[in-house]
C-alpha cells in the first residue's frame, strides 16, 4: 500500500497527490507513468508521472475526474493509502538538446507536458511552453512551468487568461513570427494533438505526441490502445506512449 502524503486541487476536477513510492520516484524518467488501483476490487487505471521527489521518497500524479475510479481516487486525502502501485512503465520521453524545444500541455495534458518540459531544460533547450484550458480555472501548473521554461503562454478558449485561443493558434502565431523551432512536444486531448501536427508538419518541424489518452491496461494485454504509426501497429502502452506525430494514424 502507498500512503498519500499531499492531497490538493489544482483546477476543477482536477487534484494533484504526492504519493509514497521511493523505487518508483528513483526510476522513474519524464514520459513514464505507474498503474494503480484504490481498492483491491478496484479497476487499473494508468497515470503519468507529473514528477519525484527522490530525497523524500515520492511521486506527484496529476488525476482528472471523470470516470468512477477517478473521482473516487480524488475523494481521498493526505493520510489515505493507495492499494497498491506499480511502476515505471512505458518508454520514456526522448530527450535531447535540439535547440528551441516547445512543450504544448492542453488541458490536464499540461501536467503529463510538465516533466519532459523540466528534462528538456536540463538537456539544454531554450524551452517554449504554451499551456490552455477552456477558461483560466483549466490552466494548471503556470507557476511550475514557470520554473522550469524560459518563456510560457497560456491560453484560453474563452479568453478570460491569456491569449485568446487555441493552443496551436499561439503555436502558428510564434512560427510565423519567426520564431526558430527545433522540437515540438505536445500533449493533451487527440484533436488538439492531430492539430498541432498540422501546424508544425508544413515547416518540417520534429514534432512529439503523448497517445496515453488511449490507454487502458497499460501492459499490452487488453488491446485497447492499439494504433498505426508509420502503417505499423503498435500498442501504445508498451511501444510508446510517446511517437512522432506526422506518423500517426
Amino acid at each position: 500500500m502507498n500512503k498519500i502524503i499531499e492531497a490538493r486541487f489544482i483546477g476543477p476536477d482536477v487534484k494533484l497527490f504526492k504519493v509514497e513510492a521511493p523505487k518508483i520516484a528513483e526510476k522513474r524518467k519524464a514520459g513514464q507513468f505507474v498503474i494503480l488501483r484504490i481498492s483491491d476490487a478496484g479497476e487499473r487505471i494508468p497515470l503519468t508521472i507529473a514528477d519525484s521527489d527522490i530525497e523524500n521518497g515520492t511521486i506527484t500524479i496529476i488525476v482528472q475526474g471523470i470516470g468512477k475510479t477517478t473521482k473516487a481516487l480524488n475523494e481521498m486525502n493526505a493520510g489515505d493509502y493507495i492499494h497498491d502501485l506499480v511502476g515505471p512503465l512505458g518508454k520514456a520521453s526522448h530527450i535531447e538538446n535540439f535547440g528551441t524545444a516547445v512543450s504544448i500541455g492542453g488541458g490536464v495534458g499540461t501536467a503529463i507536458a510538465f516533466p519532459t518540459a523540466k528534462a528538456l531544460k536540463e538537456a539544454g533547450n531554450h524551452v517554449i511552453s504554451i499551456i490552455g484550458g477552456r477558461s483560466k480555472e483549466y490552466v494548471i501548473l503556470e507557476d511550475e512551468m514557470k520554473a522550469v521554461a524560459d518563456e510560457v503562454y497560456c491560453t484560453t478558449d474563452d479568453g478570460s487568461y491569456g491569449f485568446h485561443g487555441f493552443v496551436t493558434q499561439k503555436l502558428k502565431q510564434l512560427i510565423e513570427e519567426g520564431t526558430k523551432i527545433d522540437f515540438v512536444l505536445a500533449i493533451g486531448p487527440i484533436p488538439m494533438m492531430s492539430a498541432v501536427a498540422e501546424v508544425t508538419r508544413p515547416y518540417g518541424i520534429q514534432t512529439v505526441v503523448s497517445l496515453n489518452p488511449v490507454m487502458v491496461d497499460g501492459t499490452g494485454m487488453c488491446g485497447g490502445c492499439r494504433a498505426y504509426v508509420d502503417n505499423k501497429q503498435v500498442f501504445v502502452c508498451v511501444d510508446g506512449p510517446e511517437f512522432d506525430a506526422h506518423k500517426v494514424d
